[in-house]
């Protein structure tokens, strides 16, 4: 009998917290439309996320899990999550996610779970969100892969990865527009979706790498978004840097590639020489399924025919075994 299956990239949203950003996001986040007659969120004129309006519906979703065979779903704020609006704004627009996530698992315990948002801005406000979400049943946390453009290692933020650490907790790192999609001028044929997010989160993972990262945080779980963006095309260029560029080794001691068995990837990739590039880079015991369901380029069926395209034992870690193993279920 083939494994439950468990989607750990996949999205929601409120109407309220959409309202919120709306009155609280600008002048940088705007909403606007876009061709196709879509509403989507802009940064700096670039538009980057398409709501949709199974986003807003827990029926559709569920609808959607049953006509395509998965199982669970850990929800997760999308981008541009709560970096924004201030600090008050930002902990309010954190909290109606987290509570109406939380509501849903409550209501659907056996279908639905969550990774918690935190306004990582304000570690005196993301530390007491933490403890609030753990308590509530968060599986873990959603982090965007640049937080209102500073990087994930900055110092700013180390006393919530060390309180993430401390509890060992699984991070999907997501990607958002990347720092300066204005001036790369992405907002012509929307290229943050098709470009720029694979960018964010390939940098914000080498950044990672580069600076000890998995040295300092053992038992830290990181899912890198969408196969782990371009790194499963890249570690092999990241260890000839390494070798070569002194700046490479200010950090670390052994080549980036060596860390590989501490980070997991998700499957949301659009071809099965993709996924299995990501299964020989990451290992198909830190492989997930994952959908980013219901982005308007998000593929539930067609992420899970590509794994279930697998070999055997690879087709199960990936389908559900290796989410019950990372995840407290």
């Amino acid at each position: 009998m083939a494994s439950a299956v468990i989607d750990v990239h996949t999205h929601c949203l409120t109407e309220a917290w959409f309202d919120l950003l709306r009155q609280h996001g600008a002048p940088r986040y705007t909403v606007a439309e876009v061709r196709g007659g879509l509403r989507a969120i802009h940064l700096d004129g670039a538009p980057f996320m398409t709501p949709v309006p199974a986003m807003f519906d827990y029926g559709l979703r569920l609808a959607a899990m049953n006509q395509h065979g998965v199982d669970v779903c850990i929800l997760s704020l999308t981008c541009p999550n709560c970096y924004w609006g201030g600090a008050e704004i930002s902990l309010h627009a954190a909290r109606i996610m987290n509570d109406d996530m939380a509501a849903a698992q409550t209501a659907h315990p056996d279908r639905l779970r969550w990774l918690a948002s935190l306004p990582w801005q304000y570690p005196e406000l993301a530390l007491p969100e933490l403890e609030r979400t753990a308590t509530a049943g968060a599986m873990g946390v959603m982090v965007l892969a640049n937080i209102d453009g500073r990087s994930l290692t900055d110092p700013h933020f180390e006393p919530i990865w060390r309180a993430i650490d401390a509890r060992s907790l699984p991070v999907l790192v997501h990607p958002t527009a990347p720092p300066g999609v204005g001036a790369m001028d992405m907002a012509r044929f929307q290229l943050t979706a098709s470009i720029g997010f694979t960018f964010d989160t390939s940098l914000a993972v080498a950044r990672m790498i580069y600076d000890g990262f998995f040295e300092r945080y053992r038992k830290l779980r990181i899912i890198a978004s969408h196969g782990g963006g371009a790194l499963p095309y890249l570690i092999s260029r990241m260890d000839q840097c390494f070798g070569n560029i002194p700046a490479c080794r200010e950090k670390i001691s052994v080549k980036p590639s060596e860390y590989l068995p501490q980070i997991f990837a998700d499957a949301v990739v659009f071809s099965p020489a993709v996924l299995d590039l990501c299964v020989n880079t990451f290992g198909a015991e830190n492989l997930l399924y994952g959908s980013d369901y219901p982005h308007t380029i998000g593929d539930m069926p067609g992420c899970l025919a590509r794994v279930d395209g697998l070999p055997g034992a690879s087709r199960d870690n990936v389908r559900g075994r290796n989410a019950r193993r990372i995840f407290d279920f």
